[in-house]
């Protein structure tokens, strides 16, 4: 049966006319204008104009025009500081009681190193320099290993942190599925629940758990595990909701349960989405697990602090080169997996 409509075609002689309606009303100009003063507004609060005027200081500056610019200024500061990247490490071999000269770390050096400081003269009460000359074990990559073991240890934090997500999401999304929710209240108290983990941030949850379980990565495994199982709860419910509903049909037409149903008409629906939201979580709970380390909960974000609070800008350098590498790997070897098994 053709639905198609016909075209209109003027009578003989006569002309066809087309009329078509505004494509805005004074209600859409009412609404434009109340977005528009709500952007002036919160721009005013946020300091946007502010930020308009530096930046543009900034390019000025940077194009020759002006030279005043705090934006610069600022910046050119931290990245003289920053580079280059402190790769060695040097200790002194008056702090190591162990130490065994004939038998040195790999690729490692004694160095006599002559220091300068500024103490104060009890006598003339002023600031004197003095200079002592120290030896030192150099490791030529010391810091680099550093970075590598933290690196590890966030790595481990995002991964288990994913992998607790994904087992508290599983339930939680069964039972927040309209579809094959048991009943109303649970179907409402798996929402709240999920809607709860999501709003809580994880730098916040963190700084409970550390008082809770003490510094170290079990606060950030169950930060970023509890924040993420709010995402991952609400997404697998989402597509369990939006699943072609004609293979479960057929399966529930056979006799087959709401499990089997699941499984069989369901889960081969969702697997690549499912994969593809656990991947980006990891990946997520990756450079989140850097942040979480600034309040306690272990991984590279204390070294990070640590070194930033004692403005040595060379050592963040290092660390945040090796986050890079970290997250950019991370993301070649997800985008790897999803193309194998989607």
């Amino acid at each position: 049966m053709n639905t198609s409509r016909p075209v209109p075609v003027p009578p003989p002689g006569g002309r066809l006319k087309w009329h078509l309606s505004a494509p805005y009303s004074a209600r859409h100009v009412v609404i434009l204008a109340l977005l528009v003063l709500l952007l002036v507004v919160t721009g005013q609060r946020t300091e946007m104009d502010r930020m308009l005027s530096m930046t543009g200081e900034a390019v000025l500056n940077l194009l020759g025009v002006d030279n005043n610019s705090q934006v610069v200024r600022g910046l050119s500061s931290v990245a003289d500081n920053m580079w280059p990247p402190v790769l060695m490490t040097q200790e002194s071999l008056a702090r190591m009681t162990d130490f065994d000269a004939d038998n040195l770390p790999m690729f490692s050096r004694v160095e006599q190193v002559v220091t300068t400081e500024n103490r104060l003269n009890p006598e003339t009460y002023q600031l004197e320099s003095t200079e002592s000359t120290q030896q030192m074990l150099v490791k030529p990559l010391g810091y680099v290993w550093v970075v590598l073991v933290k690196m590890v240890e966030t790595l481990e934090i995002a991964f288990w942190g994913t992998i607790l997500a994904v087992l508290l999401s599983i339930p939680l999304s069964w039972f927040a599925a309209r579809n094959y929710s048991p009943n109303r209240f649970t179907y409402t108290t798996a929402r709240s629940l999920i809607s709860l983990l999501r709003s809580a941030p994880e730098l916040i949850v963190a700084l409970f758990l550390v008082l809770a379980y003490g510094f170290g990565p079990i606060a950030g495994v169950l930060a970023l595990g509890l924040h993420a199982a709010g995402f991952l709860g609400k997404f697998y419910a989402e597509d369990i909701e939006n699943a072609d509903k004609k293979p479960q049909e057929a399966l529930e037409a056979i006799g087959a349960g709401k499990i089997k149903t699941l499984w069989y008409g369901v889960l081969p629906q969702v697997l690549p989405q499912y994969i593809a939201y656990t991947a980006y979580i990891l990946d997520r709970n990756l450079r989140m697990a850097t942040v979480i380390g600034l309040v306690g909960a272990g991984g590279i974000g204390q070294e990070l602090k640590g070194r930033f609070d004692m403005y040595d800008y060379g050592h963040v350098t290092t660390i945040l080169i090796s986050i890079f590498v970290f997250v950019f790997v991370l993301d070649q070897i997800s985008a790897r997996i999803r193309a194998r098994m989607i």
